[in-house]
């Protein structure tokens, strides 16, 4: 079995990240034997579709229980209709949240906890789906305090978003693949 934890951290002592599409990174942990592997979210800036895609990947990835703070209605419909199980309201550290699912003390979600958008502007970095002027939505024009970023800034800043934009690219046809073998 395998269980996906949506985590600001790296390991098994991070906090439960309380959103799902928009959280920095997922582990991936089998419960027996608490072996797990991080994946970082190429979601967490997207401008649109996070839940999505972060739902197809980590549905990529076998996973069979996801445990989370919150989840919205395209992401739950994502995991759901690929047999996934959804438990929110999920908080605390990750070791503890797996504990607590293998006691039988989480219960699995019926329904989304959140309308859509909900994880929207929420958390640190640039964007976050609100858009930052020009009409794009992704290219960061400010620095801290609202100070215009140097070019190499911008630059560096572009290359980020390149990278996340690929492998949301890449998730992206993955899923369509998938989706094309079960027809």
């Amino acid at each position: 079995m395998k269980i996906a934890i949506s985590t600001a951290g790296a390991n098994l002592d991070a906090e439960v990240d309380p959103r799902f599409g928009r959280c920095e990174h997922f582990i991936i942990v089998d419960p027996e034997t608490m072996k797990f592997e991080v994946m970082e979210n190429s979601s967490v800036m997207a401008s649109s579709g996070a839940g999505i895609s972060a739902a197809q990947m980590i549905a990529d990835e076998g996973v069979q229980v996801v445990l989370t703070g919150s989840c919205g209605p395209n992401a739950y419909q994502v995991l759901s209709s690929d047999g996934i199980k959804v438990v929110t309201g999920v908080s605390g550290k990750v070791r503890d949240a797996i504990e607590s699912y293998k006691s039988g003390k989480l219960r699995t979600s019926s329904q989304p906890n959140v309308p859509g958008h909900f994880g929207m502007g929420v958390g640190r970095g640039f964007g976050r789906g609100r858009g930052m002027g020009r009409g794009c939505g992704i290219m960061p024009q400010a620095g801290p305090l609202g100070q215009p970023l140097s070019q190499e800034q911008e630059l560096e800043a572009l290359k980020a978003q390149t990278k996340v934009l690929t492998r949301q690219l890449t998730d992206i046809q993955r899923r369509v693949e998938k989706l094309e073998k079960k027809k």
